[in-house]
């Protein structure tokens, strides 16, 4: 990674089963190595694993504090750190991008985590305006489960339409080819439910 002066923000984006945890745990902790000071944040609604840390699916764990709007992940950070870890970025309001945004501007390195897509491949939540603000994008690949090819998907494979359906047992990773439009049991085409997320 080349060297940023000042503060820059890096997002490592993909699918399920990719391993964008288990990469932003790695980064924070080569951060914590070189003794520099780190508050990792993630959304109170990613419960899976733990309340209070990111944890990989190879059951790496990382300490973090557990927010429900960007405003208040920012009215947490503290005085003196330099490293922010954010796990599951696509869950926060767009105000996440701001967010980014000033701490990068004040000199801070901010590490994002998050699925690019949701089940319909569409662009999830904050994450287009991320990346693009982003001075570093790293994408990730699961393996597919039927053709054991490069998976970008999230492949729901059980649950409702709702766009966020927490939890890794509906969820499948699939490459393109092996990709399916899903469609809930019982259930004709229709437009999935939107999460609604209130404005700061």
């Amino acid at each position: 990674m080349d060297a940023y002066r000042g503060g820059w923000i890096e997002i490592i984006a993909g699918g399920m089963f990719s391993g964008k945890s288990e990469e932003l745990i790695r980064r924070v902790r080569r951060s914590h190595i070189a003794r520099q000071r780190v508050q990792v944040f993630k959304p109170i609604i990613d419960d899976r694993f733990s309340v209070e840390e990111v944890v990989s699916r190879d059951e790496r764990r990382l300490k973090a504090i557990p927010v429900a709007t960007s405003a208040e992940l920012l009215s947490r950070v503290e005085i003196g750190v330099q490293v922010i870890g954010i796990d599951e970025v696509q869950f926060f309001d767009i105000g996440i991008v701001d967010v980014c945004m000033q701490l990068a501007d004040a000199g801070l390195r901010v590490i994002a985590a998050g699925l690019d897509q949701d089940f319909l491949r569409r662009p999830f939540g904050p994450m287009p305006a991320l990346l693009s603000v982003a001075e570093e994008v790293v994408k990730m690949h699961a393996v597919c489960v039927r053709c054991s090819g490069s998976a970008h998907y999230s492949q729901r494979i059980a649950g409702g339409e709702s766009q966020v359906e927490v939890g890794d047992s509906s969820y499948e990773a699939r490459c393109r080819s092996c990709y399916e439009p899903y469609r809930a049991a019982g259930e004709g085409p229709s437009d999935p439910v939107q999460l609604t997320i209130p404005k700061n």
